[in-house]
Parts: C-alpha cells; structure tokens; sequence
C-alpha cells in the first residue's frame, strides 16, 4: 500500500509544482530502479542541484556503470523535487529527537 501512495502523493506534488505527473511518476520509478541499487534514498534526496546538474550527475553514474532507462522521466523528477530551489531536508533525528551522526 505504501509504494502506490508514494507515487500518488509524488504525482500531487508534481502537479501542483507544474511537471507532469506523468513524467514524475516513471521519475520516481526509475529511481527506484537505477539509484537505490548503490545508494539510499537519503543520500539523493539531500543534494539540491539544477536540472543541468542533475544531468551531469547521472553522466557520472552512467560512467561507473549505472544503467538508467528513463532518463528524461528521472532528470525531471530529481530536479521537480529536488532542486536547487528547493529548501534542504531537515537533519535526520534519532528516536529520542536527536540528530543522527552520519
């Protein structure tokens, strides 16, 4: 149940940001996909880059061997929700609400 509210609520934000749902859907599909393999979701959703940027990071994925199919669908997704214009994560809290070592 969780994965389809996921996308749902992906796609609700996309849509109220102005990219196609459509689009940010298969985005976040693809993520799943290609990025998770190597690393956590937290890691790529911290970084706050560009569209441009976010192209240029996935060229280097796809030099040490990362496979990315939809690559359109996840440059648009990354850079819709995690730009540059977009405020940075709050840190990570432990359970008793303090803040996680990395």
């Amino acid at each position: 149940m969780k994965p389809k509210l996921l996308l749902v609520g992906g796609a609700l934000a996309a849509a109220a940001l102005g990219a196609d749902p459509s689009v940010v859907a298969r985005g976040e599909k693809e993520e799943a996909r290609s990025c998770i393999a190597c690393h956590s979701l937290r890691i790529v959703h911290s970084q706050r880059l560009s569209k441009a940027a976010w192209g240029r990071e996935l060229d280097k994925m796809a030099g040490w061997g990362t496979k990315v199919e939809d690559r359109d669908a996840l440059v648009e997704y990354l850079a819709t929700n995690f730009g540059d214009d977009k405020a940075p994560q709050p840190p990570a809290l432990t359970r008793d609400g303090s803040q996680q070592k990395k």
